[in-house]
């Protein structure tokens, strides 16, 4: 794997577990997990939790990246979700 794949899964996994774990728009989810299993349950952990989230989102990204990693598909995917990530994290030092 290249250290640009390595990166571009690496600002993958950031963005998709700050998407689970704080962005308005996975609320709904995250309400609707809490109101079904509690909202100290495991699973209310899970998309609560940032070191939680990530592990499993690892687990699915790092397969595709060792597989498709090269691909412009992939690298295209990861590419928006890395910069939508550091524009994020950026805005809120610029704020």
């Amino acid at each position: 794997m290249s250290l640009a794949v390595f990166l571009l899964a690496l600002g993958t996994v950031c963005r998709i577990t700050r998407f689970l774990t704080k962005d308005t728009l996975a609320a709904g989810l995250r309400t609707w997990i809490a109101d079904r299993f509690g909202d100290d349950s495991g699973p209310a952990n899970l998309i609560t939790c940032g070191w939680c989230t990530s592990i499993w989102v690892s687990t699915a990204v790092a397969p595709a990246a060792l597989l498709v990693g090269h691909t412009a598909g992939f690298q295209a995917v990861a590419m928006v979700l890395t910069l939508s990530y550091l524009a994020g994290v950026a805005s809120t030092w610029v704020d």
